[in-house]
């Protein structure tokens, strides 16, 4: 390090430069958005429902009192989203201590010590020993010359705007698992439903044939087919049964509830199916903060690129300090023992064996990594939605064509049973027939499910507003 000897010369000199100050410019939006979105077109000629009648909680759109309960106990219980939130508190405490860094710093000191050395004139026992008390105040500051330092509070505070789109995007999403396995745990209840009046039936079936086989009417072998088909149905509950009590144990986790503190009462009934809103994709880019964090992100690292720049640069330091010395206690804070300084310092480092290089090609392929993530991030949104766009619009489709061929199959079940009570057709038919009514409604009930689950979704995608972290002074 280099003292100078004029101590105001670095100041004067860092006002003469302050417009060098580096700066680096973070590129604008990579990824233009669509006029609107390709899969867009059927749903708004079918007049859909307007993105700004969304609101904020769009599961309440689904009007279920119990899917309500369930998401306002979320926000309060969920460990991650508590985790997320620690996070966001310690990205603020470090956007404070780089801030806090652009100041003067000021620290006080009291030292006492006692010593002796022989002279000349004295042997070493017979010293005199001396003391010294010392009471002293010293402020320092860096004057940030290139930037360097606003650059690290830049980057802290767009790391902290980062970390509160995580917590929203975090929170979003444990919103729509917890509406989307509420849907499942519903859609369980229905096929629990749906295979339990199948158990009956095939219970009747099984006596039916029994009857007929005792009578000598019927084959051993329908007997045998209708067993199988019972037992086959049974076994089929029972691993529905199993699946309820998981989606069940995944909403209390959900909860930060033990599986053991939760029980929801079953309904079978699934919400009704909402329409899909009609919306843009520059609203889904001002509106997802999964995005919102992945752009920070990019402003963060550009800010690191200024820091790893300014280090080519000197450093200016201004220094300051008073106090007061004397050998006793006694009128120690007088005139007489005063004592100050005032200076400043140039420091520049000339070899580092690479190290300023290397992190500043750090920092810009960083930059470029941070970039491109941002690039996906928006990309999968896009596809995020349109994929579910049409997944919602032909899942309707889907949904009216199986609706219509539940009533086509259980119409022939009931046909193939009166054929088989009356002697005219095989048991073989009755199972056949059988099959084909319970996989339509079983196939019916998923569908009702998928499309639940494309709509949640795109509800999540344009109702998950959030708020921004107020932007200080420190920031870029």
């Amino acid at each position: 390090m280099m003292i100078l000897r004029y101590p105001l010369l670095p100041l004067a000199v860092s006002l003469l430069l302050s417009a060098c100050a580096i700066r680096p410019v973070v590129p604008p939006s990579v990824v233009t958005a669509p006029a609107q979105f390709k899969e867009a077109g059927p749903w708004e000629r079918a007049g859909a429902l307007s993105a700004l009648s969304v609101p904020d909680a769009w599961w309440t759109l689904f009007k279920d009192p119990v899917l309500d309960d369930l998401q306002s106990r979320l926000v309060i219980g969920n460990e991650a989203l508590k985790s997320s939130a620690a996070a966001v508190a310690s990205a603020r405490a470090v956007l404070a201590g780089s801030q806090s860094a652009m100041f003067p710093t000021l620290s006080s000191s009291l030292s006492g010590t006692r010593n002796a050395s022989p002279t000349a004139s004295t042997s070493a026992s017979a010293q005199n020993p001396n003391n010294s008390l010392s009471l002293g105040l010293n402020a320092s500051w860096e004057v940030d010359l290139w930037g360097r330092l606003s650059q690290i509070s830049g980057g802290a505070a767009a790391s902290l705007q980062a970390s509160a789109n995580d917590l929203a995007s975090a929170r979003l999403s444990a919103q729509a698992t917890l509406a989307q396995t509420y849907f499942s745990l519903r859609t369980a209840e229905a096929q629990q439903q749906l295979l339990g009046r199948s158990v009956s039936a095939y219970q009747r079936s099984l006596d039916l044939t029994q009857v007929r086989y005792d009578g000598g009417v019927a084959a051993r072998t329908d007997v045998l087919q209708a067993q199988t088909q019972l037992n086959s149905a049974q076994g089929q509950l029972a691993e529905l049964n199993a699946q309820r009590g998981q989606l069940e144990h995944a909403i209390a986790v959900l909860l930060g509830l033990p599986p053991s503190a939760l029980t929801i009462s079953a309904t079978a009934t699934l919400p009704d199916t909402l329409q899909v809103p009609a919306t843009l994709p520059a609203t889904l880019l001002q509106r997802r903060p999964d995005i919102a964090a992945a752009q920070a992100r990019v402003a963060a690292s550009y800010a690191q690129i200024g820091v790893t720049e300014a280090a080519f640069f000197p450093t200016v330091t201004l220094s300051s300090g008073a106090g007061f010395n004397k050998s006793s206690l006694s009128n120690l804070v007088s005139a007489p023992n005063l004592f100050w300084s005032l200076g400043s310092s140039l420091a520049q480092s000339i070899l580092d064996g690479g190290q300023r290089i290397q992190a500043s090609a750090q920092a810009r392929a960083s930059a470029d990594q941070s970039t491109a993530s941002y690039r996906q991030t928006v990309l999968t949104a896009l596809q995020e939605v349109e994929d579910n766009l049409v997944l919602g619009y032909q899942l309707k489709q889907e949904l009216d064509w199986q609706s219509a061929a539940v009533q086509a199959a259980q119409r022939n079940l009931d046909i193939t049973l009166d054929q088989y009570r009356a002697g005219t057709v095989s048991y073989l038919n009755v199972v056949s027939a059988q099959t084909a009514a319970l996989a339509s409604e079983s196939n019916l009930l998923a569908v009702r499910n998928r499309q639940l689950a494309a709509v949640n979704q795109l509800l999540k995608n344009i109702a998950g507003r959030w708020d921004p972290i107020e932007q200080t002074s420190g920031s870029m």
